[in-house]
C-alpha cells in the first residue's frame, strides 16, 4: 500500500459535524486501497464499562470520490455522547494497514500500548457549518446595473453612450443602464426561471464598474437612489427573487474621505491605520466602520446577501466580526467570498457561508476545449471541485461559467449546442448556480470590456433569442424542481469506446448524458426525458444532451 498517500487530520478538511448528531469522517488513499474501515467509539466508553482498555467498534466506509490518484473514502457516523475516538484499517491487496494519529503500519506491527488515536473533541451546535439553507435552491443572475438595462423614463444624459453602441469600447463608457431598470425586468428573469439576482457595486464611484468606492453609503446616482433600491429589493421579495450586493472592502476610489485625508495630512492622519500603507498594520475603526454599513444593509434594505470582492486580501478576524454582527440581525443573510483558490480556512463557519467556486469554470472549459481529455479526466476535476469543502458548504457553492472578470461562456463555446452542454453541467450540480447577464442570449465577448457589453433588448424583446434562451430557461426550471440536482450524489460511468461522453447519475433518480465525442451515441432514454437536445431516433448527436428520469 502507498502508506504516504494516506491523508487524515481532525480538522474541518476530514472530519466536521454534518448536524446535531452527525459527524462525517473522510480519509484520503492512493487508489490501492481496497476497503476502509473506521473503529470509533465515544473516548471513554471503557470507564464506562469498567474496562482496562478502549476498543471502538468497527464500520466499512464507502468510497465518496475517485480523484485522478486518490479515492476518497467517507461516512457518517452518530456518536451518541457526542464525541468520538477513532482510527483507521486499511485493506490492500490482501494485507491490513492501521492508520492512527501517530503511525500508519501493518496491522499485526501495531501495539496498542504505541497508539494515539484521533479524536473528535466534541459535537456542539454552536459550531455546525450552517449555510444560509435557501441558497442551495437558489439560481442567480449576476447583473452589471451600466450595462443590464436603462429605465424607460430615464432621461437622457450627455455622458451616456448609445445603449447598443459598442463600437470601439472604452474603459470609461458609461451607458446609464440602473436599478429602475433592474426592476422593470424582474418579470424577465422570473420567467427564466431565475431566484437570486447578484449586483456588482451600486455605490458612488468614479467608473461604469463601480469597484473603486468613493462613498459606501451613498448609491451612484448613475444608477439611482436609496428609494430605487427599496423598490427593487421589495419588489424582487414578492416575486420570490433574493438580492445581494457586492461589498469592496479591500481597497477603495481616490476620492474616499479617509483616503483623501491620508493623501492630505500623511501619518497625521487620523485614518493612516485604516490603510496599508508600507505594511503597517489595520485598524478596528475600519472594522467597525464596515460592520455598521453592512448591518445597515441586512437591517434597513433587507438585503439577502452580501459577496465580498477579493475575499482573501481581507482579515479572518473582520469578516468573523463582521459576520457575528450582521447574522444578529438577520441570521439568513449569506456571507460569499471571491477567492480563487483553495478557500478552506475561511469556511469554518464563522466568517464566509462558502465563495465562488472557481475551480468549477476551469474544470468545464478545459474539457471541453481540449480533445484530449476524457470523461475520466472531467470526473476527476468535477470531484475534486466538489470535495473540497464540507458538505454543507458544497451545498452552497456559488457556481458559475462565467462573470466580468472572465471570458464570456459562449465566447469560449464552439456553438451555442456546447454551451448548453456547459450550462446543463452547473445545473447539476449542488450548490447554487449563476448565469452571468445576457449568457441565456448567447451573449459573447473576450476579457473586459468586451466581456461587459449592454443587453441587446430591442433583440431580445423582439424573439430573436428565443430559441436559446427557452432551453436555458427549460434547463433553470428543471434545476428549480429537481431535488436530486442539487444533490452532492453521483454515479459516474464511463463509456469505453466514448471516452468523451459525460454520462452521470444523480441520487439514483435522473440519468445526464452529454455528448462531447464527434459521433453519435446510440441510446434508448432511461425513463422519462426530461431534457434533450440533440436527440433523434435512439441517437444522441455530437454536442447534444439527454436528461431523462430513473
Amino acid at each position: 500500500m502507498n502508506i504516504s498517500a494516506v491523508s487524515h487530520r481532525s480538522t474541518i478538511e476530514f472530519c466536521y459535524a454534518s448536524d446535531e448528531n452527525t459527524v462525517t469522517v473522510n480519509i484520503k488513499t492512493a487508489k490501492d486501497v481496497d476497503r476502509a474501515f473506521i473503529i470509533s467509539e465515544d473516548p471513554f466508553i471503557h470507564e464506562l464499562r469498567r474496562q482496562p482498555h478502549w476498543s471502538g467498534v468497527k464500520t466499512e466506509m464507502h468510497k465518496l470520490a475517485e480523484l485522478k490518484y486518490h479515492i476518497i473514502w467517507t461516512v457518517k457516523l452518530q456518536p451518541r455522547y457526542k464525541r468520538l475516538r477513532y482510527y483507521f484499517e486499511l485493506e490492500s491487496e490482501g494485507n491490513t494497514f492501521v492508520v492512527c494519529e501517530n503511525k500508519i503500519c501493518p496491522v499485526e506491527e501495531n501495539s496498542l500500548a504505541s497508539m494515539q488515536y484521533f479524536k473528535y473533541a466534541w459535537l456542539n451546535v454552536s459550531d455546525i457549518i450552517t449555510p444560509p439553507n435557501w441558497v442551495k435552491h437558489t439560481v442567480w443572475y449576476q447583473i452589471m446595473p451600466d450595462r443590464f438595462c436603462r429605465s424607460s423614463n430615464s432621461p437622457e444624459d450627455k455622458k451616456f453612450r448609445k445603449w447598443g453602441d459598442f463600437s470601439n469600447p472604452q474603459w470609461n463608457d458609461i451607458y446609464g443602464g440602473n436599478i429602475r431598470g433592474i426592476t422593470e425586468r424582474l418579470g424577465y428573469l422570473k420567467d427564466l426561471g431565475i431566484s437570486g439576482i447578484y449586483l456588482t457595486p451600486i455605490f458612488k464611484s468614479g467608473s461604469n464598474h463601480k469597484y473603486n468606492t468613493f462613498d459606501y453609503w451613498q448609491i451612484d446616482p448613475d444608477f439611482g437612489t436609496e428609494e430605487d433600491l427599496t423598490e427593487l429589493v421589495d419588489t424582487a421579495h414578492t416575486m420570490g427573487i433574493r438580492v445581494m450586493l457586492d461589498a469592496v472592502f479591500n481597497h477603495c476610489g481616490q476620492e474616499f474621505f479617509a483616503w483623501k485625508d491620508v493623501c492630505e495630512k500623511g501619518r497625521g492622519s487620523r485614518y493612516y491605520d485604516w490603510f496599508f500603507i508600507n505594511a503597517e498594520n489595520n485598524n478596528p475603526e475600519v472594522v467597525e466602520y464596515f460592520t455598521k454599513l453592512c448591518v445597515h444593509w441586512a437591517k434597513d434594505w433587507h438585503i439577502d446577501g452580501i459577496r465580498f470582492d477579493v475575499g482573501d486580501e481581507v482579515s479572518h478576524t473582520f469578516i468573523n466580526s463582521l459576520n457575528s454582527a450582521v447574522k444578529k440581525v438577520n441570521p439568513d443573510v449569506y456571507f460569499l467570498g471571491e477567492i480563487w483558490t483553495d478557500s478552506l480556512p475561511w469556511l469554518g463557519g464563522k466568517e464566509y457561508d462558502s465563495v465562488m467556486n472557481y475551480p468549477l469554470p476551469e474544470c468545464v472549459t478545459d474539457f471541453f476545449k481540449n480533445p484530449n481529455q476524457t470523461f475520466k479526466d472531467f470526473e476527476y476535476a468535477l470531484n475534486y471541485c466538489r470535495t473540497l469543502y464540507p458538505e454543507q458548504v458544497t451545498g452552497a457553492l456559488f457556481n458559475f461559467l462565467d462573470t466580468h472578470d472572465t471570458p464570456r461562456v459562449a465566447e469560449v463555446s464552439k456553438n451555442n449546442d456546447e454551451l448548453l452542454q456547459k450550462i446543463a453541467v452547473i445545473m447539476t450540480l449542488p450548490g447554487s448556480a449563476c448565469i452571468y447577464y445576457g449568457t441565456e442570449i448567447a451573449m459573447k465577448g473576450f476579457d473586459s470590456p468586451y466581456n461587459r457589453a449592454t443587453m441587446p433588448w430591442n433583440e431580445v424583446d423582439s424573439g430573436k433569442y428565443d430559441d436559446i434562451k427557452s432551453k436555458i430557461s427549460a434547463l433553470i426550471h428543471l434545476r428549480n424542481a429537481r431535488k436530486d440536482f442539487k444533490s452532492n450524489e453521483f454515479e459516474f460511468i464511463y463509456t469505453e469506446d466514448y471516452p468523451r461522453l459525460i454520462h452521470y447519475v444523480k441520487s439514483g433518480k435522473a440519468d445526464i448524458l452529454i455528448n462531447a465525442q464527434e459521433r453519435s451515441y446510440k441510446t434508448a432514454p432511461s425513463g422519462k426525458i426530461l431534457f434533450q437536445n440533440g436527440y433523434e431516433n435512439g441517437e444522441l448527436k455530437p454536442d447534444g444532451i439527454l436528461i431523462t428520469e430513473l
